[in-house]
């Protein structure tokens, strides 16, 4: 699966928000996004990594304490 595979499933799935919304105003899409995409790739990465923090933050280019933050943001620690 390429970046561009990815990408693909983003623009789909908001393509269909905006369908399901059937004329309404939406709000706060860029957080609805994150937040979407986000919990899914922290629970594959940590998986991946054999739920070593450090090697999961490694493989996703970020700090450990943020990964911590952000795995306690989606209840999954």
């Amino acid at each position: 699966m390429s970046q561009h595979d990815l990408g693909r499933c983003v623009t789909n799935a908001l393509e269909q928000y905006f369908r399901d919304l059937d004329g309404e105003r939406p709000a706060a899409i860029y957080d609805m996004v994150l937040k979407s995409v986000e919990k899914p790739m922290l629970e594959v990465v940590l998986a991946k990594a054999g739920a070593n923090q450090t090697v999961a933050a490694e493989m996703l280019g970020i700090n450990r304490n943020t990964l911590r933050k952000k795995l306690t943001e989606h209840q999954l620690l």
